[in-house]
C-alpha cells in the first residue's frame, strides 16, 4: 500500500510538470488552431537562459521570473515575426515552421551553450519532504509552484479585462473583433503566456532530468497525451489530464512487469491513441459543429 501511495504522489508530482506543458500546448492551439511542436524546445531554451543567470550569480528566485518575462517576450516576437505571416497560409506551411523552429532553437542552444549534461539548482533540495520517503521536498516544491501558477492563471481569466478579452478571442475572434478587441494582439499574448508557462515547467523539472537540449522531448509528449486527454479545446481539462498522465504512467511503469521503467513513454502515446480512437475531443474538450 506505501508503495501505491508514494507512487500515486510521484505521479502527481510528475503530472504537475505535464499539466504545464500540455496547458501551454491547448493555449497556442486554442489562439491559432494548431499543435506548437516547438513547444518542449521554448521551454528548454528557457531554462538554458535560467541556468545561465544562476551561473552568473543570479539568485535563483530573481533568474527564476526574469526568466519568465524574457520568455514571455520571446513568445510575442516569435508569433510577431514568425506566425502573423503565416494567419491565411495552410496548415502545412505552420506544421513546417513549427519543426524548423524545434530544429532552429536545439541546434542554437547546442551552439551556445554546448550539448553536454549540466545540472540544474533546486530551490527546495532533494531531502525528504518531513523526513517521509513519501515524497521529496522538491517534488513537493514543484506541485506548489504549478498550483499557484495555475491559481493565478484562474484569476487572470476570470476577473481581469485582458483575461476575458483572450478567452473571447480564442471562442469567437469574430464577434471579439465586433466588440473592439485587438484579436490579433490578443493570439500574440496567448503566445507569450505558453512560452512563458513552458519556461515554468522546463526550470521545474530540469533538476530532475537534468539540463541539455533535448531534455524536454520527452516530456513534450506526455504534455501532449494530457492535452489530448483532457481535450485541446479546454485549458482546464488539459491540466487535470497532465495530472492523470503522471498517475498513469507511474502506476503502469510500477504494477505492469511488461511496462517497467524503459517503456513508460509508450504509455503517453497509447493514451493519445486511444483518446483520438474513442473520444477525439477529449474528457473535457467541446464539440465542433459546422453548418454545410
Amino acid at each position: 500500500m506505501e508503495l501505491f501511495v508514494q507512487q500515486v504522489i510521484a505521479g502527481i508530482s510528475t503530472g504537475s510538470i505535464y499539466a504545464c506543458v500540455a496547458l501551454a500546448v491547448v493555449m497556442i492551439y486554442v489562439a491559432i488552431g494548431h499543435l506548437n511542436f516547438a513547444q518542449g524546445e521554448m521551454a528548454m531554451f528557457s531554462t538554458f537562459i535560467a541556468w545561465q543567470l544562476i551561473t552568473w550569480g543570479v539568485p535563483y528566485w530573481v533568474a527564476f521570473f526574469l526568466t519568465i518575462a524574457i520568455s514571455f517576450v520571446g513568445g510575442v516576437i516569435i508569433e510577431r515575426v514568425i506566425f502573423k505571416p503565416l494567419d491565411n497560409a495552410p496548415i502545412l506551411s505552420h506544421v513546417v515552421m513549427f519543426i524548423a523552429l524545434l530544429t532552429i532553437i536545439t541546434s542554437a542552444a547546442g551552439f551556445i551553450w554546448d550539448f553536454s549534461i549540466k545540472t540544474f539548482p533546486s530551490p527546495f533540495g532533494s531531502a525528504p519532504l518531513f523526513g517521509s520517503s513519501l515524497i521529496s521536498a522538491h517534488q513537493a516544491g514543484m506541485m506548489a509552484v504549478t498550483l499557484l501558477l495555475l491559481l493565478a492563471l484562474f484569476f487572470f481569466f476570470r476577473y481581469t479585462r485582458v483575461g476575458l478579452a483572450l478567452r473571447a478571442s480564442a471562442d469567437n475572434p469574430v464577434s471579439a473583433r465586433l466588440v473592439g478587441i485587438r484579436v490579433s494582439w490578443m493570439i500574440a499574448l496567448g503566445w507569450g503566456l505558453a512560452t512563458a508557462i513552458g519556461a515554468v515547467a522546463g526550470m521545474l523539472v530540469a533538476p530532475v532530468v537534468f539540463l541539455e537540449p533535448n531534455m524536454m522531448l520527452g516530456i513534450l509528449v506526455y504534455g501532449f497525451a494530457g492535452a489530448v486527454l483532457g481535450g485541446l479545446s479546454s485549458p482546464g481539462g488539459a491540466v487535470l489530464g497532465g495530472f492523470l498522465v503522471g498517475v498513469i504512467e507511474n502506476l503502469a511503469g510500477t504494477f505492469i512487469p511488461v511496462i517497467g521503467g524503459e517503456l513508460k513513454l509508450t504509455i503517453a502515446l497509447c493514451i493519445i491513441v486511444l483518446v483520438l480512437v474513442l473520444k477525439p475531443g477529449g474528457l473535457f474538450g467541446r464539440a465542433t459543429i459546422q453548418r454545410v
